[in-house]
């Protein structure tokens, strides 16, 4: 009992004090007086042991009297009539958490999905979960997992995946619905984990890779797409200016030989687009530069 140790403290301050004042009696002379004064003190301390109670400060105590709800309780110290009042139920009030879980439900594509989820909830009105549910408790629980089953037998698997946020307010309706007539509300609910079979997550996995690597090539496509137009545009400005074709055609060639290149090789057709003299002249082009390259190691080196 809640009281249990304030009512034995109760019980023996009482019992004493009758028992001390019996045997001054008896002291005195007064035998009989004594005796009953002794015995008056023993029921005395009983009875008001018996009905001093206390309720913490999140309890309220559900009081019936002859059997029929008389009144609630604490929190603190109250007192009841032994033998004519009970109190069947303490009632916590706090907010409590309470896990429950779906093993196997089919979604409404067919996949068998594990879902564990926590519910928030609160006794406000302690006089209806008392009296107008049996196990509040195991109601509430029960409750719970069915409006569960329910939800998962409505959802398909990728929104159930992609929206738990989504479910946990269906779930707080539905079960908020439920314990209405209890006397309970529901604060909130939280989907914790969804598991699926290994082989669907296995495939899913495969699919989501699959599906990365299509996007990786579809930008690459566009990328060389992208490459070859910009080739055409500037192909078409070349085609109709053929003096900026061979600017870019000999800078080309000298940043080639610039590289401390020793052997270029350039087709014969070029040569001639470009007007260098010929081999001659093109070789006579890569001497220089490469002189030129060593002078400028040789300064380097100095």
């Amino acid at each position: 009992m809640k009281s249990k140790g304030f009512a034995t403290l109760i019980f023996f301050v009482i019992l004493i004090i009758g028992v001390a004042v019996a045997y001054f009696l008896y002291k005195e002379g007064y035998t009989v007086e004594g005796i009953w004064v002794g015995i008056g003190a023993f029921f005395l301390a009983l009875i008001l042991s018996s009905s001093i109670k206390i309720a913490d400060q999140w309890e309220k105590a559900v009081v019936l009297r002859l059997g029929r709800f008389h009144a609630l309780k604490g929190p603190g110290l109250f007192f009841i009539i032994p033998i004519i009042d009970t109190i069947p139920y303490w009632i916590d009030i706090r907010v409590i958490a309470t896990s429950f879980t779906a093993e196997k439900t089919l979604t409404k594509d067919t996949v068998p999905v594990n879902v564990d989820a926590v519910l928030f909830w609160k006794v406000i009105d302690p006089k209806k979960s008392a009296l107008d549910v049996a196990d509040y408790r195991s109601a509430i629980s029960w409750a719970s997992q069915t409006a569960l089953r329910d939800v998962i037998g409505k959802t398909m698997l990728s929104d159930m995946l992609e929206g738990r946020e989504k479910i946990s307010i269906e779930l707080q309706r539905i079960i908020d619905e439920r314990t209405e007539p209890w006397g309970i509300n529901v604060i909130s609910v939280e989907v914790k984990d969804v598991l699926i079979p290994q082989a669907l997550e296995d495939a899913m996995s495969m699919q989501a890779q699959a599906e990365r690597e299509r996007q990786a090539r579809v930008i690459l496509g566009d990328s060389e797409k992208q490459v070859a137009d910009k080739f055409v545009e500037a192909a078409n400005s070349y085609a109709s200016n053929p003096t900026a074709l061979h600017l870019r055609a000999m800078n080309m060639l000298y940043e080639g030989l610039k590289s401390n290149a020793t052997i270029m090789v350039v087709p014969s057709t070029a040569v001639d687009t470009m007007q260098l003299g010929g081999v001659a002249g093109l070789t006579a082009l890569a001497m220089e530069v490469e002189k030129k390259n060593k002078g400028k190691d040789k300064r380097d080196k100095s």
